[in-house]
């Protein structure tokens, strides 16, 4: 864990995905970013990213490598997580389409549906108004994107498309979007994550 005056640590959940993206995007705010493929490797972090992919492979993944319970029980102790895509998938609560089988680690309490915007070839891009990370436009790269099709009241909402379709969520430390910031050189986001990480490192 970092102590004090040293960089924060947070991990990438490395199993797929954009892993290098979200990498390259924190070391660049200045966290001691490194991969997670283990459980071992969860306990010397201080907060958690888990990148954009295939929800149901990294899902599975977690699983055969030990990590899914982990990963939960970091969370309800008050680890910061953020979802990108398919980490906004794993972050919710509960998925309306999943396929049979398929698991969460939770921690959002919100309901997502999976490639809700089309295949790859209905990739889109926006500009949105998130309030939480500043008064300029965030410009969103949807890319077989979720949604948040319902919010608990344990979620708070940050940014939503002209229709009110919610599209970036936080809970306490715990913040999903469906949009990839990562991909497209956006690191207010990461940044806001790295406020929580530091509040919850003490």
């Amino acid at each position: 864990m970092a102590g004090s005056g040293s960089p924060l640590r947070v991990g990438v959940l490395a199993l797929q995905g954009d892993v290098r993206e979200h990498v390259r995007v924190l070391t660049g705010l200045g966290a001691e970013a490194t991969p997670v493929r283990r459980a071992s490797e969860l306990t010397g972090v201080d907060g958690l990213v888990i990148p954009g992919g295939e929800s149901t492979v990294i899902d599975k993944l977690s699983r055969g490598f030990g990590l899914a319970e982990p990963i939960r029980d970091a969370r309800r102790r008050g680890m910061p997580m953020f979802g990108t895509c398919a980490g906004l998938i794993l972050l919710a609560d509960r998925i309306v389409d999943g396929i049979s089988g398929q698991e969460t680690f939770g921690g959002l309490d919100v309901t997502v549906r999976r490639n809700a915007f089309g295949s790859q070839l209905d990739s889109f891009e926006t500009d949105l108004d998130v309030p939480v990370v500043g008064p300029e436009p965030v410009h969103a790269v949807f890319i077989r994107a979720p949604l948040v099709a319902e919010t608990g009241p344990g979620a708070t909402p940050l940014a939503a498309l002209g229709d009110g379709t919610v599209v970036a969520v936080e809970q306490g430390a715990v913040m999903g979007t469906s949009f990839h910031p990562e991909v497209t050189g956006e690191s207010r986001f990461h940044r806001y994550f790295l406020e929580k990480v530091a509040d919850a490192a003490g």
